[in-house]
């Protein structure tokens, strides 16, 4: 029987704490309940609480407090806790939650399936992490074991066979000391006649391999004489882990020791792991939306489904909006985000930011005015994707935030070197104006200038936070001037390399021109069936030939029975992802299948897994979600121009 999972509840109301009771009682969980914070601190400490549901507004001690001194106590410092509240679900208030360590908030009434689907799911959480802290104890015996173990127990180079540890018992064992092991080679320590083939051993676990292998062998002692000992062998990063031992019949504590590593190793992985994962699991199904959105706005549909649709598109690219401000929050923040600058046209940019948002301006009936002076350079070195993120951000904000009047993106050369300007971004706006106290907040995460904004106004509070982070990221300087009532100014400052116009300058084509290709055959492997229909109207209007997969291990398969001019390999697939076949493309066919142009699709916008795909074998990579002629434009790129125009 499970060891049961101890549930502290503290509310202020003895009736609350009865209908939790009542919802989350099982066999599995003793359930601890208090009205007190000061006897919830008590049982907290005496009890080995696991998960603690805790009210938010208490007399005298609020949850939030309550929590904080949790947190500070070594001893219950990881309780699992659970907000339990009436009070606002704003982002702002759960963040404050958050930050003071909780894991999650159930918000009253309490919808039954929500606390207990929950419950369970934290219960599973408290028993995974009493599993993680008793293979740590178990890992810090096993070391005790492996320094005062009877056998032999050593770590040798693999390119040199040198020995680089070796535990005590080899002079108990074969005489000599620890200290005149080291360095050497532990060929030399096998019997004459046993050398060859001991070397030989070692080779062929190399070569394969090998998870673990176990052989005998004589060994020489001190005393010139030898004897016959087992040895179970791991191989494992360039290096062997011997266990060698007399009377070795029971399983080798190297190899344990080498699985905790491993897992140890995993878990620091976790982190980014989660990220990519989120980033795929959230932008994949939000790419399905805007696709299909874009493939009914070609079909024949009513003006009030058009309309719809519109409406559909614009909620879709704002969710897609707030999912990339939290992943490039996240990015930046584990240091995974860089800024990458090449040859751009500043002025198309500017035109190009003005122009997607002048009919959210004319909704709002006020005026987008864009000032360029007549001495800014039309070609600069700059990171066109991270620029026009900074300048979308503010100039998005100022229209939110001006009911009446205008919103201004004025750009003007502040300073001049021989092959540099400093050029200065100010956004003006009429609108209700920051608060004095508030201007040093506003660059935080989730923070708005007044508590009911985001009721009034909307947004996440991420906007301004990336804005600064990115600013900062670029070398530049992010000032902001304000008065309440009269609007505010934000101004963005950095220093740019000119560049004269790029010989090889790319112009967008719009949809009308993607013309179909002829006697192209594509292999695509995706799993998630939205994607697949999207691919497929795309492909047939291209007048593409193709087959459909829906894992990795499927496209080998097919790629071994047909011929292909190319593959769109999604990477995140279930049996084999679109790494490993790839790879597996690479290294196992024969040419010309070997060198098939690979296009990696994934939904994740990590850079990191552009990367991966790279490293895979893959050509290039595209994230969805993409608009249907930057998948065009990477076919004819990938398959050296063969199309043709009907």
């Amino acid at each position: 029987m499970q060891t049961p999972i101890n549930i502290l509840i503290v509310d202020d109301r003895e009736e609350n704490i009865v209908v939790l009771e009542a919802l989350i009682k099982r066999d599995d969980v003793k359930i601890f309940s208090t009205t007190s914070p000061n006897e919830a601190l008590k049982i907290a400490w005496e009890s080995q609480i696991a998960i603690a549901l805790i009210d938010v507004q208490m007399p005298e001690i609020d949850g939030f407090e309550l929590v904080n001194m949790l947190k500070s106590n070594p001893r219950t410092k990881n309780i699992l806790v659970l907000f339990v509240t009436a009070i606002s679900t704003q982002v702002k208030y759960a963040v404050k939650g958050l930050g003071t360590g909780a894991v999650d908030y159930l918000y009253k009434p309490l919808d039954p399936y929500i606390t207990s689907a929950k419950i369970d799911s934290f219960i599973q959480l408290a028993r995974s992490q009493m599993e993680i802290r008793e293979k740590n104890e178990e890992l810090e015996n096993f070391a005790l074991i492996v320094k005062n173990s009877a056998d032999i127990i050593c770590v040798v180079d693999a390119h040199g066979y040198r020995i680089q540890s070796i535990n005590p018992a080899v002079e108990k064992i074969l005489g000599f000391k620890p200290s005149h092991i080291i360095g050497k080679s532990i060929i030399d320590m096998i019997a004459d006649e046993d050398k060859t083939e001991f070397r030989k051993k070692l080779g062929q676990i190399i070569k394969d391999n090998t998870e673990l292998a176990v052989f005998e062998f004589r060994f020489n002692t001190f005393q010139q004489t030898s004897i016959w000992a087992e040895c179970r062998v791991s191989y494992r990063n360039a290096a062997f882990f011997f266990n060698i031992s007399d009377i070795s019949h029971t399983k080798s504590y190297q190899e344990q020791l080498i699985k905790l590593k491993e897992a140890a190793e995993n878990g620091k992985q976790a982190k980014e792991n989660f990220l990519a994962n989120m980033s795929h699991e959230l932008r994949t199904p939000i790419g399905g939306i805007i696709g299909l959105t874009d493939l009914l706005k070609k079909t024949d549909i009513t003006e009030q489904q058009s309309n719809m649709l519109a409406l559909l598109d614009t909620s879709s690219q704002s969710l897609l909006g707030v999912i990339n401000d939290i992943l490039d929050i996240s990015k930046i923040e584990a240091g995974k985000f860089s800024i990458i600058r090449s040859p751009g046209n500043l002025h198309k940019l500017l035109h190009s930011v003005y122009n997607l948002l002048k009919f959210k301006a004319d909704k709002k009936l006020i005026d987008l005015i864009l000032e360029v002076a007549d001495d800014v350079p039309e070609y600069i070195m700059v990171d066109s994707l991270r620029l026009n993120q900074i300048l979308m951000n503010l100039l998005s904000n100022a229209i939110n935030f001006t009911e009446r009047g205008y919103v201004k993106l004025k750009v003007e050369l502040l300073e001049k070197s021989p092959d540099a300007v400093k050029l200065q971004y100010s956004i003006e706006d009429t609108g209700i104006g920051i608060p004095a106290n508030k201007l040093k907040t506003i660059f935080d995460s989730f923070e708005q200038a007044e508590k009911d904004t985001s009721n009034t106004y909307g947004g996440t509070g991420l906007g301004l936070a990336i804005v600064k982070k990115l600013v900062e990221l670029k070398g530049g300087e992010l000032n902001v001037v304000s008065k309440v009532g009269r609007g505010s100014t934000f101004s963005v400052v950095n220093w740019y390399k000119v560049i004269s116009k790029p010989k090889d300058e790319i112009v967008e084509k719009p949809v009308a021109e993607l013309t179909p290709f002829k006697d192209i055959t594509m292999l695509v492997a995706e799993d998630n069936m939205v994607n697949q229909f999207m691919l497929t109207k795309l492909l047939r209007d291209w007048n593409i030939g193709f087959d459909i997969v829906d894992n990795g291990r499927k496209a080998l398969e097919k790629l071994r029975e047909n011929n292909y001019d190319m593959v769109l390999m999604d990477t995140h697939m279930p049996e084999m992802n679109g790494y490993v076949a790839a790879r597996a493309i690479r290294t196992e066919f024969d040419e010309p299948k070997r060198s098939i142009p690979i296009l990696s699709l994934s939904a994740s916008a990590l850079e990191k897994e552009h990367d991966e795909a790279l490293i895979a074998g893959m050509n290039d990579a595209l994230s969805k979600p993409f608009k249907p002629y930057q998948l065009y434009e990477k076919i004819v790129k990938l398959t050296n121009g063969i199309k043709k125009a009907f």
